[in-house]
């Protein structure tokens, strides 16, 4: 009977182990991405046109001949 009580009581740690280690990794996890959320904000964003992307390539082929 002791043995049976030792098994359930170390899979019941087990368990509320693995559950406290799962919230701590998520907590950690939203305070990183709450952290690099400045620096994503600030950086701008370049947005070119098809032309751009057009003359670029002929460009670069006009190198190659």
């Amino acid at each position: 009977m002791a043995t049976f009580i030792e098994f359930a009581v170390l899979l019941l740690v087990t368990i509320v182990a693995l559950f406290s280690a799962l919230v701590l990794q998520a907590l950690l996890l939203e305070g990183v991405f709450a952290l690099m959320e400045p620096a994503a904000a600030t950086r701008p964003v370049l947005r070119r046109s098809i032309g751009h992307g057009v003359r670029l390539a002929a460009r670069a082929f006009a190198r190659t001949r």
